[in-house]
């Protein structure tokens, strides 16, 4: 689930209290010493702040010194004020440390934070802007796969996981608060979005007996290996808790959206919103990684979109001179791989990394299913990432109807597993980076380079090279034209008559696809951003460092290069590979 930047800056400013207490208790480390001291209790507030985050993040809280953490999922703020202060209190403090006598490991974790922090400082004033509600990408849809995924390492992580299910409801009222907050302030979402998300609600309450977070919880149980009484005891209290806390949060959401739903002063994009042209420069900037302007940014997507247009206009040139090539390419591909099943394809990814990529560590990985009566509700797949004291089991899930053949299967198993996300979590992890750097969400990285390497699969399958191209080109000009239209919306106002001409003008004219991909991007303001604009990013950073390094640029330097320096803005990847 995506982490608004406005999350992790409250528990900063307690952080801050406590740690520019604790720096003067050790005056007599150097000043490396002092500053991992700041970022280990800095990781240790932050963490602590959520009970999801603090199971997803560590499998042994204990060792860290965490113990006795209260059970909750946090909650949404509407002090404006107290955010703001928290930041720059925050960014504040982090400045206090000498950068020149750090490390070259510590300069870099010190320069990844000062940027996250420098970039939510301007964010901050924007909290009552933020949504964490949205089709497919919101709290509604991502918390019960969260749920469904909570490990038992032992017994007590059930007791916690029973506990935490029955803080459902104040949770969820929480929201609800920001909700009316956020419309008073008359910044509520689009009607047809609350529409969107109440179905969705009532979709998962629909599903009943059915509903994952039961067989889910009894397949977790069944590794502790517990006397049968004990383990059917668990199973009633999980059964009991579904029905008394989850279902009826469900409802309260869909009830307080529905009391709310046509309250909002505006169904199009930000730039209608006072100073939402502003916000939303902030939000792509934080979402992308990028420190381009949007006219820049918009260049920047045409000009890539001109190139991939030509390569695919060089290829069917030639097509039409002997070549094989047909116009079905860009039709569903049937069956093309010899084997589709999930877990070959994702070995046989993995055995394609070596002469490109620096080597993977050994782990093993789950392939699961949306279940299907969700399948409309959430994304086509999804890595979920592990702990990072427990890399070793990683799951992803595949859903089966957003999956037409098996070149899509096997270009989202690459960007979700081999060379994606998994393979750049667990090769991440194993450089050992500060734990901090694990929390703060740089989404243009991530999801930019998962689908770099979805670009790049497209030429590891059974397809011609120039077969190939023209998917892989096709593909990315797609995204292109997403990027286009969600700047298009929110920082220049197009309207749903204005996306429609555009998309035409590309040769796509059903309008009912064109208005479901402007509700989404109205609902989710940069989404597909990170993705396209990332995946930009790391080619104009392969450009440079052709330019830079000449003959001593293979791509398996290029790809340890960025690797090594993880998550992080692409100015400040650059200041680390240059």
């Amino acid at each position: 689930m995506s982490k608004k930047r406005s999350a992790i800056i409250v528990s900063l400013f307690l952080a801050a209290i406590f740690l520019s207490i604790g720096v003067f208790r050790h005056f007599h480390q150097d000043e490396d010493q002092r500053f991992e001291s700041y970022t280990r209790s800095l990781f240790c507030q932050e963490v602590s702040g959520s009970t999801i985050t603090l199971h997803y993040t560590l499998k042994d809280p204990s060792a860290y010194g965490i113990k006795d953490t209260p059970i909750t999922y946090g909650a949404c703020s509407t002090d404006t004020s107290a955010i703001c202060a928290s930041v720059e209190n925050a960014l504040a403090l982090l400045q206090s440390y000498d950068r020149k006598e750090l490390s070259s490991k510590n300069k870099l974790t010190y320069d990844v934070l000062e940027d996250y922090l420098s970039s939510s400082v301007k964010e901050a004033k924007f909290s009552l802007y933020d949504e964490p509600l949205a089709p497919l990408t919101g709290t509604q849809s991502q918390l019960p796969v969260l749920l469904s995924e909570y490990q038992f390492y032992d017994v007590s992580d059930v007791d916690t996981y029973l506990k935490l299910l029955s803080k459902t409801p104040e949770y969820f009222q929480s929201i609800i608060e920001f909700e009316k907050a956020k419309s008073e302030a008359g910044l509520f979402m689009a009607s047809y979005s609350a529409d969107d998300i109440m179905k969705e609600c009532q979709a998962f309450i629909d599903m009943g007996d059915e509903n994952y977070l039961y067989s889910s919880f009894e397949e977790r149980l069944k590794s502790l290996k517990l006397k049968e009484e004990e383990q059917a005891s668990y199973i009633e209290k999980n059964a009991s808790a579904i029905k008394e806390y989850i279902f009826p949060s469900y409802s309260l959401l869909k009830d307080g959206l529905a009391a709310l739903r046509t309250s909002g002063k505006n169904n199009n994009g930000l730039c209608y919103l006072p100073k939402g042209r502003e916000y939303y420069e902030n939000v792509v900037a934080n979402e992308t990684g990028s420190s381009r302007t949007i006219p820049q940014l918009q260049q920047l997507t045409q000009t890539q979109m001109l190139d991939d247009l030509r390569a695919m206009q060089t290829v069917l040139a030639a097509s039409t001179q002997g070549s094989s090539i047909s116009s079905d390419v860009f039709k569903t591909q049937g069956t093309v791989l010899e084997d589709s099943n999930p877990a070959s394809i994702l070995a046989g990814l993995e055995g394609m990394l070596k002469d490109s990529f620096p080597a993977p560590p050994e782990v093993s990985t789950q392939i699961k299913y949306v279940q299907k009566s969700m399948e409309e509700y959430l994304s086509p797949a999804f890595y979920m990432v592990p702990a990072i004291d427990s890399t070793k089991n990683n799951v992803i899930y595949i859903n089966q109807g957003h999956m037409p053949d098996d070149i899509s299967l096997f270009t989202t198993l690459a960007h979700e597993g081999y060379p994606g996300h998994l393979y750049q979590t667990v090769y991440y992890a194993s450089r050992k980076p500060d734990p901090i750097r694990n929390l703060l969400n740089y989404g243009g990285y991530t999801e930019g380079w998962a689908t770099y390497s979805e670009m790049m699969s497209y030429y590891y399958t059974p397809l011609t090279k120039e077969q190939a191209t023209l998917m892989q080109k096709n593909t990315s000009v797609i995204l292109g034209l997403y990027a286009l239209a969600d700047m298009g919306i929110h920082y220049d106002g197009w309207t749903l008559l204005d996306t429609v001409s555009f998309f035409r003008g590309y040769g796509i004219t059903d309008t009912n696809t064109i208005e479901d991909i402007y509700d989404l991007i109205i609902a989710d303001p940069a989404n597909y951003l990170k993705y396209y604009i990332g995946y930009v990013e790391f080619l104009e950073l392969k450009k440079d460092a052709m330019d830079k390094w000449g003959d001593g640029f293979t791509q398996k330097r290029f790809h340890k290069a960025v690797l090594d320096v993880g998550p992080a803005s692409f100015d400040v990847i650059r200041k680390h590979i240059f």
